[in-house]
């Protein structure tokens, strides 16, 4: 069974795909009013138009800031074409943008090793190449020689502020060293799995605009939602490849959706090992392989595969990318960068291709065997069914997960490899809602202050003025919570503004907080204990105060628990609208919202629900294990909040006996280990 874990619906109001009289979207609009900046920052998501968004940007430093010349760097040659020739004069820019072919280092026939330099060294402006070419060339020039120069990375997430990353050290040599100005362009909305791409030093000399995945997909034309869900399985991932009408089972490869299927790596513990037979199995499963030639001379002279299917003789266009044979490989990847209809083509399978920078704007299913390796490429993968085309209002992300196998003493991959499936949705559900706004009641005193002084007028009308408060603090977008602690410093409101999902990444990567997802470890523990703690080291370059990290804290916790989608607005007896929030299976008045409150909840609960309705009881029981098996010291914090909230209490009135430490419950198992703390910090006072 597939579960969506994130089911989100736009409205499609052409915003982001509508053009100024500058020829710009929404996005590229709000880049180029940033063009001045020295050091520039773009995250924005795939097809917002990041590449022509630098086209504009750098045409106007090289007529009216005085640079002399722009390089493009980009990972890999197939991503150079989205930085060819292109016309904007025909929207009302003052110039197009035009690479010599001699100057694009991204086709295969060009010299990269002497152009690059033949290029710095001459009068031309415009010069396009891979990550591998700048880092290479700049082995043989100094900083300086790229003074009064515009660099731009594409996919700025390739970097890393490892000593071993040589393009992170470019860089910051170039930051150090030069007046280079630089515009990193990302699609992954944080810095990296493990480790910040720059340190904070440097970080925080980029200026950043941010177009967030909700304002691209809410302003497209034809898409109108997005599904992200998993699909758990056992036993081999090709037995979800075959129809089985007996049983009511239907293979998970729908060939009626155009459709990007990513196999499994061969070293993962989904793979069978023989990458090539998993990719005929999976044609066989489609149907029977016939000559194409007299269908489509010119797909099947480039290689693509015409498979009649077996249900209703109908025609499916599949390419091949996980063949080796680089001419063959070649040819279909030519192919599939010309296709310019519907029909050219039906099914991707690829293996570590047709990810970041691919083009395939039909795509309406990513479908995705195993985890791949890191959220950033997990978001890349999504982002090729993402884009906006009249032949889809639905785009779906299917990852087809193995589940732990209970009778294998060895389940520690697979448990893993679910865990992270999870993190994915989770992240992704916070870039792809819209953000609310939290505030404290108390903030507002000011702002109506107009309001109370009306008191003492003869015709004031309290019920009036009462209800005007109300809808003021109703307002779509923003929620009043109790005792909330609102932002005191720029730091915390930068914070909130650029870096939460950044946060939300490390907190769901967190050994701890995943023991919070599966409901070993007490919520408000997880919530004041170990979550200020993660608050603290992600930022500790910026030597936050505990009250900048409780702001961070609450916010982030507020966050991840009052989704738009979760609140309902109901009509009282009385006449007027209140709105309630679903949390923890428990509908609360948005109203009465505390501070207090919200600390109890799982921030997770989610994921856990989620789990929960997929996998059975001794899978998830497993699961649990095997995370706790991942011990941790319980600390003096989390003993305190066990036993200030009465959880040891509460679990002795129930259960009439002590909790055990030999318990199946990962979470008595816990308060167990709180009352040997406990006991020990008696004994060693003498108590």
């Amino acid at each position: 069974m597939t579960t969506n874990f994130v089911e989100v619906n736009y409205q499609r109001n052409s915003s982001s795909v509508n053009i100024n009289n500058m020829g710009m979207r929404d996005m590229q609009a709000r880049a180029y009013e940033n063009r001045h900046s020295q050091y520039l920052l773009l995250k924005s998501p795939p097809a917002s138009g990041k590449s022509r968004a630098l086209m504009f940007i750098a045409l106007d430093k090289l007529k009216h800031q005085n640079l002399k010349k722009v390089i493009v760097a980009v990972p890999e040659k197939s991503i150079g074409g989205s930085f060819s020739n292109t016309k904007l004069t025909n929207g009302g820019f003052f110039e197009d943008w035009s690479v010599k072919p001699e100057n694009n280092l991204c086709i295969d026939a060009n010299d990269t090793s002497g152009s690059f330099k033949k290029f710095m060294a001459s009068d031309e402006q415009v010069l396009v190449c891979t990550h591998a070419t700048l880092r290479n060339s700049f082995k043989s020039l100094t900083a300086s020689d790229f003074d009064n120069c515009l660099v731009s990375i594409d996919e700025f997430h390739h970097l890393s502020s490892n000593e071993d990353n040589i393009l992170g050290g470019v860089l910051q040599s170039l930051m150090d060293e030069s007046n280079a100005h630089i515009v990193a362009m990302t699609g992954s909305y944080f810095r990296g799995d493990a480790e910040p791409i720059l340190p904070p030093e440097y970080e925080t000399l980029f200026d950043k605009v941010t177009y967030n995945y909700y304002e691209q997909l809410n302003g497209y034309q034809h898409l109108k939602s997005l599904g992200i869900g998993y699909h758990f399985y056992q036993g081999s991932y090709l037995s979800e490849f075959v129809n089985d009408p007996e049983n009511n089972r239907k293979s998970i490869l729908d060939t009626d959706k155009k459709t990007i299927l990513h196999i499994p790596n061969v070293n993962s513990i989904e793979s069978t090992g023989n990458k090539y037979q998993e990719v005929g199995l999976i044609i066989d499963s489609i149907g029977e392989v016939i000559d194409g030639h007299t269908i489509d001379p010119v797909a099947y002279d480039a290689g693509v595969i015409f498979v009649k299917r077996e249900s209703d003789e109908k025609i499916i266009k599949v390419a091949d990318l996980v063949n080796d044979n680089a001419k063959e490989r070649d040819k279909i990847q030519g192919y599939l960068r010309d296709i310019n209809d519907v029909d050219d083509m039906d099914l991707i399978i690829a293996l570590g291709t047709a990810k970041e920078g691919f083009d395939w704007s039909y795509c309406e299913h990513s479908l995705t065997i195993g985890y791949r390796g890191s959220l950033t490429e997990i978001i890349q993968i999504i982002g090729r069914c993402t884009r906006d085309s009249d032949n889809k209002t639905h785009a779906q992300f299917t990852n087809l997960i193995v589940n732990p196998d209970v009778t294998d003493t060895v389940i520690k991959d697979s448990v893993n490899n679910m865990l992270k499936a999870i993190t994915c949705s989770l992240l992704m559900e916070q870039i792809l809602e819209p953000r609310l706004s939290f505030r404290s009641p108390k903030s507002k005193e000011n702002s109506d202050s107009d309001i109370n002084k009306n008191e003492f007028d003869p015709e004031y009308n309290k019920e009036q003025a009462d209800l005007k408060k109300k809808t003021e603090s109703n307002k779509a977008g923003t929620v009043e919570i109790k005792g909330f602690s609102e932002p005191s410093t720029d730091r915390v409101r930068k914070i909130i503004q650029e870096d939460m999902t950044e946060l939300q990444a490390a907190v769901v990567q967190d050994n701890v907080m995943q023991k919070a997802m599966v409901g070993s470890i007490d919520p408000e523990v997880a919530n004041k204990v170990h979550l200020p703690r993660i608050i603290e080291e992600k930022f500790k370059g910026l030597g936050l105060t505990e009250q900048e990290i409780e702001e961070v804290r609450q916010h982030f916790i507020a966050e991840a628990l009052i989704k738009p989608s979760r609140i309902e607005e109901k009509q009282g007896a009385d006449g007027r609208n209140s709105r309630f929030i679903v949390m923890a299976n428990t509908q609360f008045d948005l109203d009465n919202l505390s501070v207090d409150l919200i600390d109890t909840m799982n921030i997770y609960e989610t994921a856990f629900d989620v789990l929960s309705k997929s996998v059975d009881g001794p899978i998830l029981k497993a699961i649990k294990n095997e995370i706790d098996s991942q011990k941790i010291t319980i600390t003096k914090e989390e003993v305190l909040i066990l036993f200030q909230e009465r959880k040891v209490e509460s679990f002795m009135a129930q259960h009439k006996r002590k909790p055990s430490m030999d318990s199946s419950d990962p979470m008595e198992r816990r308060l167990a280990e709180a009352i040997l703390f406990v006991e020990k910090m008696r004994q060693q006072h003498g108590r």
